[in-house]
């Protein structure tokens, strides 16, 4: 296998990618097709973060972040760092070391198919990271990977430049060639659902508003008073 660094990437549309962040992971995921969500495993290491950016991806060996470093360099501001493994792995391959150097970068945060650890650090210095597994095991740098080569990602495959949406439901990402068709398609989703939205909170039943009685009656439910109706 040959190992690589791609300098030059093209990245997610710029306009799609805000609306993507404000509308967040399942809005997105829906108005995609429901595809391309990450394995639910993957978990925010601290709450309340919410981003969407460019990938600059990562193919990395077990227990070795060398390429981790290795890829800070390829980084602007607004990336997300998505990085994909061999193999399976949890071992704590970032900590506030290397997010205090991608911050510096002005990366919004991390996708990692293996481990993290300094937790608490993270969250005072507010840089979210989304991982397989907390661990505080070390790792080594002494086996090359790639950069910004296509990957896949706690079961998504993810192409550099691709859009990642991420936050406290998950992470989805979506290919560039549909990031325009997505954002739109999200955005009508999220206006219907404030319209739901409020037609709910005034008391109106979902029963109603989805006018299930009909198919709920033809499917075969019964409504009776009492118990020993039944």
């Amino acid at each position: 296998m040959k190992n690589v660094v791609v300098r030059n990437i093209q990245r997610a549309d710029a306009q799609a990618l805000a609306t993507f962040e404000k509308l967040g992971a399942s809005t997105v995921h829906e108005a995609l097709g429901r595809y391309q969500l990450m394995k639910p495993y993957m978990r925010p290491v601290w709450a309340g973060a919410s981003i969407a950016g460019p990938a600059v991806t990562i193919l990395a060996q077990p227990g070795d972040n060398w390429m981790l470093h290795v890829a800070i360099e390829q980084c602007k501001p607004g990336d997300v760092v998505v990085l994909g493994c061999t193999a399976d792995n949890t071992d704590g391959m970032i900590g506030d070391l290397i997010a205090t150097s991608l911050k510096a970068r002005g990366v919004k945060g991390v996708i990692i198919d293996a481990g993290c650890r300094d937790v608490v650090a993270l969250k005072e210095m507010g840089f979210p990271i989304w991982a397989r597994a907390i661990s505080s095991k070390g790792t080594v740098k002494a086996t090359l990977g790639s950069v910004n080569i296509p990957v896949v990602c706690a079961g998504v495959y993810v192409e550099p430049g691709d859009a990642v949406v991420a936050d406290d439901d998950g992470v989805v990402v979506v290919p560039k060639k549909y990031v325009a068709e997505t954002a739109a398609k999200a955005q009508k989703r999220f206006d219907d659902e404030d319209a739901k939205r409020q037609k709910l909170a005034s008391g109106i039943l979902g029963l109603d508003m989805y006018n299930m009685r009909e198919p709920l009656a033809k499917a075969g439910l019964v409504y009776v008073d009492n118990p020993e109706d039944v």
